[in-house]
């Protein structure tokens, strides 16, 4: 029973706490607020856009978001990514819009089809390459550049706990340490002025956590995965550490919290290493070499041209 309210509980802490649906939704709730405020996500003058794909930690990010930044007097705006992922995409896309129609937050959408003439379903079927490689360059490259389009200083997204943990182990098990200095609840490293900074408020929630919040408040979210993901690296990964969990309670936190101890050294070290970031001569985006990923990608499938 939930120690509080006496009430048949719905979560069990890792210390075997239970908790009632009221009372996991105020520490839910209590705890990503600590995240924005400990990290200082949201600052005076800021213009927030969160990235909405229309799944369960999108949707949460952006209406714990909403409500934060309601009090501090700033519009949130959602901005989609659609990929053109058949039986996929158009589900999730029409959740995203139901949700901000309700709660009255502007949805704005990109998608590849129109900006690339292309969608990643065709993509696929004429390139071999890694799905998620292909579909998460591009998209990070939509993120920032429709974000930035719209005024952002700040994009939010819906990262958790384990999508956190995933990433840290992916990136030590290819050797990619270099990749880690970009994580953290505020990512970035090396400043561009067209680089829009992201930020996380979910954390330091467990996807499970984020999950039952979601059908707690009562969200319109489809659980369907991307027909892509299956034999993903990272979906390998997740099964890895959801084992570890369940023998070990709390893996997952221990990676993440050792992880932030050493993010300042190594976010020093690759910013030496690095030195300044630099412009894609293609299309003048933030580019670590003489061109950007997705204009090198784009460079690959000639005689498809980018707009």
């Amino acid at each position: 029973m939930c120690k509080k309210c006496s009430i048949e509980p719905v979560y069990v802490l890792q210390n075997n706490e239970q908790l009632c649906k009221q009372c996991f939704i105020k520490y839910f709730e209590k705890k990503v607020l600590k995240t924005l405020r400990t990290y200082k996500m949201i600052e005076k003058g800021d213009v927030v856009v969160a990235a909405l794909s229309g799944g369960k930690d999108s949707m949460t990010c952006l209406y714990l978001l909403d409500n934060y930044c309601k009090k501090q007097g700033i519009q949130v705006q959602a901005l989609a990514i659609d990929e053109g992922i058949e039986t996929y995409r158009e589900v999730t896309l029409k959740d995203a819009k139901k949700f901000c129609d309700y709660y009255k937050i502007p949805l704005h959408t990109l998608s590849f089809k129109k900006m690339f003439e292309f969608t990643l379903d065709s993509f696929l079927k004429e390139h071999k390459m890694n799905p998620c490689t292909a579909c998460g360059i591009i998209r990070r490259y939509l993120i920032n550049r429709g974000a930035r389009e719209l005024g952002a200083t700040k994009v939010a997204t819906g990262h958790n706990l384990d999508d956190e943990a995933q990433s840290l182990l992916m990136n030590q098990f290819k050797g990619n340490i270099s990749f880690s200095a970009k994580l953290g609840p505020i990512t970035g490293v090396l400043m561009h002025k067209q680089f829009v900074r992201r930020i996380k408020p979910l954390y330091f929630m467990l996807e499970k956590e984020v999950a039952l919040y979601a059908v707690l408040k009562e969200f319109p979210v489809t659980f369907v995965e991307c027909p892509n993901a299956q034999g993903a690296f990272r979906l390998q990964i997740g099964e890895i550490l959801n084992n570890l969990e369940k023998d070990y309670p709390g893996t997952k936190q221990g990676i993440v919290y050792s992880f932030l101890e050493i993010l300042p050294k190594l976010r020093e070290q690759f910013q030496t290493e690095k030195g300044a970031i630099g412009t894609c001569q293609s299309c003048g985006e933030p580019a670590a070499k003489t061109y950007c990923r997705t204009c090198e990608l784009l460079e690959k499938i000639k005689p498809v041209k980018k707009k």
